[in-house]
């Protein structure tokens, strides 16, 4: 019954993902690939935070 407010974390992590996805998009669209591959960098730093988290919870 408490745990019901609770915020899920992996949800946080899959907004996040998408998010920095988003910016890498606009940032890949201006040009600036040096820039645009270190935001997929973190994004996928993010996913493998996410999939670990998922991991934990089986």
């Amino acid at each position: 019954m408490f745990g019901l407010f609770k915020k899920d974390p992996a949800k946080k992590l899959e907004k996040k993902y998408l998010e920095l996805m988003e910016e890498a998009m606009m940032i890949q669209r201006s040009g600036d690939i040096k820039a645009y591959s270190a935001k997929v960098a973190e994004a996928e730093e993010v996913m493998v935070e996410l999939e670990k988290l998922k991991e934990d919870k089986k």
